[in-house]
């Protein structure tokens, strides 16, 4: 059998991104047409317990989700969790239209070291029918993701620590094109045929996602992430990292912090998302982007969407899924608000509740 690396449907889910620092944990509800955020939280982890989105310290992870799911006071036990898109291969591939969802599975197994360079035992495996194809109405186009088993291992091992079951094994990418259908409406120049460039800044991590009639076209991961301001931080004002961080977050540094340091961290993003962006212009029929869209922990910096929009010439805003969505009377809507750009790929996943 393959592994779930997309899940069966139907059953309530919460969506729960780990990622290098934190654990964030969302469920939506649905009220008539309309989304509802049922319960929110996130959960610091230890340091070094998940580096580059790989789980190092499972026990850990697992004791952090358990008190996420405390903070946020949900009863559900069910979870779609992700794997970074650096960790896994997929490919589109086209079958015969009559073939049944076994024969799909049995034909993949088969011609699955084709495009795997793994020994198959160590990977796990799945598919999802797309429809039929655009080339050949005769085909199915069935996309294919695979990733070694351990990615997707120490996360079910993690979730099932605290007391989840795993139901969906996503791919962070395939989420985050999910919650971008929630905020493609925010922007200028509604279209099907804008080019939109989602940057997810995390704590180590940084991906490009751009999107085309609310598909991805194009993704691309690269180590930086906001850790390298609070070590900065740590550095210059002789602070702990756990003091460092706090800092950053909750202000009360130095005067010249603005100047001499969050700046010049500023300019780093900068240069990030161009290079990201030449490299996609390089690899595609692209010449420009019609908005750039920033989410992750660093996109709350004030003023920084001011800052990319004036840089690099494109219009930019801050993501955030929950504008059309109700809040639970439980949920802290204003830090909710405020952690909203963080929230993109747990939010994604909370959506597979609804597929």
């Amino acid at each position: 059998m393959l592994a779930q690396l997309f899940g069966k449907k139907k059953i309530p889910l919460i969506g729960l991104d780990i990622s290098s620092t934190s654990c964030k944990l969302l469920e939506l509800g649905k009220v008539g047409s309309r989304y509802r955020v049922e319960a929110y939280a996130v959960e610091p982890l230890p340091p070094d317990a998940v580096v580059e989105r790989d789980i190092k310290d499972t026990a850990a992870v697992g004791e952090a989700i358990r008190r996420v799911l405390a903070r946020a006071g949900t009863s559900c036990k069910h979870a779609a969790v992700a794997v970074a898109g650096s960790a896994v291969i997929t490919r589109n591939i086209q079958v015969d239209k009559d073939l049944s969802e076994d024969e799909i599975e049995s034909q993949i197994q088969i011609e699955a070291d084709q495009y795997i360079p793994y020994p198959l035992e160590e990977v796990a495996l799945d598919f999802s029918v797309l429809g039929e194809s655009e080339k050949a109405p005769d085909k199915l186009e069935v996309l294919v993701a695979a990733s070694r088993s351990e990615n997707v291992d120490t996360r079910v091992e993690a979730l099932e620590i605290a007391g989840l079951k795993a139901r969906v094994v996503d791919v962070e990418s395939f989420a985050m094109e999910r919650a971008f259908q929630l905020i493609s409406g925010q922007m200028p120049n509604r279209g099907e045929d804008r080019v939109i460039a989602v940057v997810d800044m995390g704590a180590s991590m940084t991906s490009l996602s751009v999107m085309r009639n609310f598909k991805t076209i194009y993704t691309r991961e690269q180590v930086f992430g906001g850790t390298q301001l609070t070590e900065e931080i740590q550095r210059r004002y002789g602070l702990s990292y756990e003091e460092a961080g706090m800092a950053k977050k909750q202000g009360g540094l130095p005067d010249d912090y603005e100047t001499e340091v969050l700046q010049p961290f500023k300019e780093s993003i900068i240069q990030q998302i161009s290079r990201s962006l030449q490299f996609f212009y390089a690899a595609s029929q692209y010449g420009e982007i019609d908005h750039i869209v920033l989410a992750g922990g660093c996109a709350a910096i004030e003023g920084l969407d001011e800052l990319v929009q004036e840089r690099l010439g494109t219009s930019t805003s801050l993501a955030n899924p929950f504008a059309d969505m109700s809040i639970a009377s439980r949920v802290n809507a204003q830090q909710l608000a405020s952690d909203a750009p963080s929230l993109m790929i747990s939010c994604g996943l909370a959506l597979r509740s609804f597929d």
